[in-house]
């Protein structure tokens, strides 16, 4: 079975946050937590190899992409371009948190990661522990860390086995404190459109 880390979200010892950030920065998977639900996720470089194993070990379609989390809200402009101004004031408001905004890709997101329509999906979650990650490696590719097609683990003890031995590291720090998946709007054009109705109980106008 691969390596299990029990962690704090809030706080985050050096220890984790170094052990962490060298899988990633050597190609590798990790499971961690985050305030909605718990991920499976790799750095967000080219050619990195954990991308396409992060689908093997998920069995999920390779032609689906991987939202990214990132650090900090000003990330919504280094990776998104043509980003509407109702789009800024959710990410404003709900941003860390359960939100994330699916936006035109810029030219800082490979290819690789960029979905057939060049879009980009993105999340600044309440972690701090997986903030911290992003500031130091970058946008995180991640998705939820369950066999797809099922439920969405909500505890560290919750991951699939199999996906625990499968990944290079867990990353446990108990329940996640929201325990509901994000909210997925679409902020490609001039008006909201949600994707997916998630933690988030949206009331939107523009």
């Amino acid at each position: 079975m691969g390596a299990v880390l029990r962690v704090n979200q809030v706080a985050p010892c050096d220890d984790a946050l170094r052990g962490a950030a060298c899988v990633l920065r050597e190609g590798g998977v990790l499971v961690m937590p985050t305030d909605s639900v718990y991920g499976i996720g790799c750095a967000a470089t080219p050619a990195n190899p954990a991308h396409e194993r992060i689908f093997a070990i998920k069995r999920r379609d390779r032609a689906q992409t991987l939202p990214w989390l990132v650090a900090d809200a000003c990330d919504l402009h280094k990776y998104g371009r043509d980003v509407p101004e109702w789009a800024e004031q959710l990410a404003h408001t709900y941003w860390p948190g359960a939100l994330t905004l699916v936006v035109k890709a810029s030219e800082a997101v490979p290819l690789e990661y960029r979905g057939a329509d060049g879009t980009i999906a993105l999340r600044v979650p309440d972690s701090n522990l997986v903030r911290a990650l992003a500031r130091e490696m970058g946008p995180l590719a991640t998705t939820s860390a369950n066999t797809h097609g099922e439920a969405a683990a909500t505890t560290g003890a919750g991951v699939e086995p199999r996906i625990v031995e499968a990944v290079d590291l867990t990353l446990d720090a108990g329940p996640a404190p929201v325990g509901v998946a994000s909210t997925i709007v679409d902020a490609t054009g001039s008006e909201p459109r949600i994707l997916r109705a998630g933690a988030l109980n949206l009331a939107i106008e523009v």
